[in-house]
């Protein structure tokens, strides 16, 4: 029986693991917003799989289909093939989030991570423009694939291609300029200005709250301006709502409250229900251009996903979810306003929107030092930002008061400690 240490890992694993340095240990079991390692401690989870884990772990309902499925020998791979569940899916799928909400998409599946729907986004958007250059915004982040990388704005995650990333151009995200704080005349003098040497490009993507960036989250009046901008000039709008989307911010999509409808959306992590790897990508059907087979994936039928993927989508029948994510969502935003407020020497502003939340601190290594002590003490949480000066609350949308409060508990008890003990000094 393998024992709780690393030795394993650290000898056989590439050095590019990066999650097992800041939760050193064995896990082995979940169930719900709780995970136990090896030696049985057991942690409140406030990661949920960076988003993927909207829905906590082993949810009973999808857990029961999917055995069911199994035993029935149901399809597992199938590429783009017609199987019973796919068809469930992309049923439910329009009946229980599309039509109610008066929205007409086609759906792609280009394969099973975010960075590939961000991928068949661009793609499609250059192929019906014709044109080649892509606006992202500061501070985005998009996936690790090279296309994908290109819009992100991370300079530690864009070294690591290798190669120069072209084709794109970056402009300031809502709140980025913080002088003026007028970033929409920013970004229409760029894109009129016949000297400002910037491409007139095929799309716009961006995020509504950009979750590895820092939680900065744009406001409804932005969104709305960065799509008129897009609609007057004909330029696509494509909204990455992987890690936002799904429930996270108390609606289904991130983008519900600012009114919008943009091109096309991406969506991955959570849309799978239980953790299964499952993307789609919707499109506008007046650019459903691709030809057969001209962007696909081998693992873009992963019936495993569709059918966990379907049994999620009843949550959203009704609006019992979505109104409990908004109500727990207040909880958590006034322990955040109450945490900077006790604690005056974190400098801390509360960032992002829904279960998508965290305190941002220009005091280095503050966020990292918290997020350590939380897990000493059976929280696992993880940071964000350009500089990782931002502790973040991921908890699953489905968790309970006891769950929310007794992490909380521990997130307070972490911040006490390390404000405490350290000697604060802003960067």
């Amino acid at each position: 029986m393998m024992q709780n240490d690393l030795s394993v890992f650290n000898e056989y694993e590439s050095e590019v693991r990066s999650y097992v340095r800041g939760f050193p240990t064995v896990f082995h079991q979940a169930k719900g917003y709780k995970l136990w390692d090896l030696d049985g401690k057991e942690y409140v989870d406030f990661f949920s799989g960076a988003g993927a884990l909207n829905y906590g772990h082993n949810d009973e309902n999808m857990k029961q289909k999917l055995l069911t499925y199994i035993q029935e020998d149901g399809v597992t791979h199938s590429l783009d093939m017609a199987t019973k569940a796919k068809g469930e899916f992309i049923d439910a799928f329009q009946n229980i989030i599309l039509k109610p909400r008066n929205m007409d998409y086609k759906i792609m599946f280009p394969g099973p991570t975010g960075a590939n729907s961000v991928e068949s986004a661009l793609k499609l958007a250059r192929k019906v423009t014709g044109r080649t250059n892509v606006v992202s915004f500061t501070n985005g982040f998009h996936g690790m694939t090279i296309g994908a990388l290109s819009v992100t704005g991370n300079k530690f995650k864009r070294n690591g291609a290798g190669m120069p990333l072209s084709n794109t151009s970056t402009l300031p995200y809502d709140q980025f300029l913080k002088e003026s704080n007028n970033s929409i005349e920013y970004i229409e003098n760029f894109l009129d200005n016949g000297g400002s040497g910037l491409d007139k490009p095929a799309a716009f993507i961006v995020e509504t709250v950009q979750g590895e960036g820092g939680l900065n989250a744009a406001s409804s009046e932005w969104l709305r301006s960065i799509e008129k901008i897009c609609r007057e000039r004909d330029i696509k709008l494509i909204l990455d709502d992987v890690q936002a989307g799904v429930g996270r911010t108390g609606t289904f999509f991130s983008f519900e409250p600012a009114g919008i409808k943009p091109d096309f959306v991406c969506l991955s992590k959570s849309i799978g229900g239980n953790g299964s790897p499952l993307a789609i990508t919707l499109v506008a059907p007046e650019y459903d251009k691709f030809a057969p087979g001209e962007h696909n994936g081998t693992f873009r039928g992963n019936n495993f996903a569709f059918v966990t993927g379907t049994e999620a989508l009843n949550y959203w029948k009704d609006d019992r979810l979505e109104k409990n994510v908004q109500e727990k969502s207040e909880r958590i935003t006034s322990f955040l306003d109450d945490m900077i407020k006790k604690h005056p020497e974190m400098k801390g502003v509360r960032k992002g929107r829904g279960f998508m939340q965290g305190i941002m601190s220009p005091i280095e290594d503050l966020a990292d030092n918290i997020a350590g002590r939380c897990f000493e003490h059976g929280l696992i949480m993880e940071t964000a930002g350009a500089e990782d000066e931002v502790f973040k609350l991921f908890p699953p949308i489905t968790i309970d008061d006891e769950g929310l409060e007794r992490g909380l508990s521990i997130l307070q008890q972490a911040i006490e400690e390390v404000t405490a003990e350290s000697n604060l000094v802003a960067k």
